[in-house]
């Protein structure tokens, strides 16, 4: 799927799933957490395009994530291609075909979510608050990307990273210190999960069994049958699916939101008579 969609199903996902935990577990999130979590899952669902490097020296090509920061970030997503290139060429079997890059490869694996989504705990955990800033401030650029696929196009990387450091400095001035937030992990796992989902359901599929061993081939990419895809940037993905998000993401804001803010005017009200 286009970096668009991918963005939104993060989204959806995280606010979906806030909204399960509020009415069947009773986790309470603050309007600022379920805003940061949103924005931390949506940029984890562009996470994994970060295989997809463009021209560095010229500021052009990859996918939408490699080009959230111009240059730095085309230049970190050469180097995920080509380390993904390798974990292909070092662990590929007799039967898995040669590649010249690392596109659905590693990044684009149920290891790799789970390492990104602790690696993003472990941050939080040892270094706290701070860690959540910087995470914050990298996630969103990747969520503005995504989101606003057209705007940040037109803006450049430089105002979408100025943007990016807006929110990052509103969450550090109204985020308590004295928490490290390791949940964030789990937010760029289930980013980087969902988007997993997402490019099953197009061509080609993703190796998403890596890495297990089946009829010698290691690299065995999974997904419905190429006659059933999705089309990438057609007519089901752009309406249907972007549409579905759109209304899960709306629909889990009234769920989370609508019932206090009902029950606080009722309680005004009633306080005023």
């Amino acid at each position: 799927m286009m970096g668009p969609s991918h963005a939104l199903s993060g989204a959806a996902a995280w606010l979906a799933g806030s909204w399960a935990l509020h009415q069947f577990a009773n986790v309470a999130q603050s309007p600022l957490e379920v805003a940061v979590g949103t924005a931390i899952c949506a940029g984890g669902a562009l996470l994994p395009d970060l295989d997809m490097s463009g021209k560095v020296t010229r500021n052009q090509g990859g996918a939408t994530v490699a080009r959230t920061f111009g240059v730095a970030s085309l230049f970190v997503a050469e180097v995920v291609e080509k380390f993904s290139l390798g974990v292909y060429t070092a662990t590929k079997l007799s039967r898995d075909p040669r590649r010249d890059n690392g596109h659905r490869t590693f990044t684009h694996t149920l290891p790799f979510c789970g390492l990104i989504g602790w690696g993003t705990t472990a941050l939080c955990a040892g270094y706290g608050y701070w860690a959540v800033i910087g995470i914050v401030f990298f996630m969103s650029g990747l969520a503005l990307r995504g989101l606003f696929d057209k705007w940040a196009e037109r803006a450049g990387w430089v105002i979408v990273t100025l943007a990016s450091a807006v929110i990052a400095w509103f969450t550090a001035a109204n985020l308590p210190t004295d928490r490290g937030y390791p949940l964030l992990g789990v937010a760029v796992g289930v980013g980087c999960f969902v988007h997993i989902l997402g490019d099953m359901i197009t061509k080609n599929g993703v190796p998403i069994l890596w890495p297990i061993p089946l009829n010698r081939r290691m690299w065995r990419m999974v997904g419905i049958p190429n006659s059933m895809a999705v089309k990438v940037g057609g007519k089901v993905e752009v309406v249907v699916l972007r549409t579905a998000f759109t209304v899960i993401s709306l629909l889990s804001i009234a769920g989370l939101f609508v019932p206090g803010v009902l029950e606080r005017f009722n309680l005004d009200v009633w306080a005023s008579k």
